[in-house]
């Protein structure tokens, strides 16, 4: 299992009402069981508190190494419970009713790069960062969900080698393909990420969050519903 003691996500709100996810367990940023109970915990505030647009950044370097490894190893139903539990969430950021920024402070791989995938607008700092889904180079499949994500974010002449081909970007490629949509100086990214959301925040939440509904809602209902018999099928991870 994770470490316990591992710090989880912090949220704050500011005075503008914008909030943050804070991504900093010392390490890599896995994404735990723990983890995504406490992102869920995270997102009912923002749904019941008065908050505008939400940013999640992670720690200088680190943005997210993806799930637990420790976890997805354990055997196939707890990788399975693993994945289910992090793609709801997943798809309820994608979803999200308020603007969304990510500041992607570093490396991003697998559900750390769906994470990006599923903000509104990806900031990422200038660096040797790798961004990217890795699963079909370290045997996994990647799931229904996680495919329909990058096939709506990244660009189609890149999508097949996103994804089948496992390529890792470094910052400059990432923004090219679609994973972020633009890349700042790293002592800026927090500041930029901010900025924007603030400049988010300034539209109609009905609005927004409608016309979001309409843009990704079938897709989201979609897999929400293929999740369980999707990852019901997959197996460990092949040498």
């Amino acid at each position: 299992m994770s470490d316990a003691a591992a710090p989880l996500p912090t949220f704050t709100v500011d005075d503008d009402d914008i909030a943050v996810i804070t991504l900093d367990d010392g390490k890599a940023n896995v994404i735990s069981t723990a983890v995504v109970d406490e992102l869920n915990a995270h997102l009912d505030r923002v749904e019941s508190e008065n908050v505008r647009a939400l940013v999640i950044v992670g720690r200088p370097g680190k943005f997210s190494a993806g799930f637990d490894l420790s976890e997805m190893t354990a055997g196939v139903e707890s990788m399975r419970a693993l994945v289910v539990h992090g793609a709801r969430w997943l798809l309820r950021l994608y979803g999200l009713g308020v603007p969304t920024v990510a500041a992607c402070t570093g490396h991003a791989l697998a559900a750390g790069a769906l994470t990006l995938l599923s903000c509104d607008v990806r900031i990422g700092a200038d660096g040797p960062a790798k961004i990217g889904l890795n699963e079909v180079g370290i045997g996994m499949a990647l799931p229904k969900f996680a495919v329909e994500l990058a096939r709506e974010r990244i660009v189609t002449a890149e999508l097949g080698e996103a994804t089948l081909g496992a390529r890792v970007y470094d910052p400059a490629g990432a923004a090219a393909v679609g994973y972020l949509d633009r890349v700042v100086p790293a002592e800026s990214l927090l500041d930029t990420a901010m900025d924007e959301a603030r400049r988010l925040s300034q539209l109609r939440t009905g609005a927004y969050a409608l016309t979001k509904q309409n843009l990704r809602g079938v897709m989201i209902d979609e897999q929400l519903s293929l999740l369980v018999d999707d990852m019901n099928s997959v197996g460990m991870p092949e040498a």
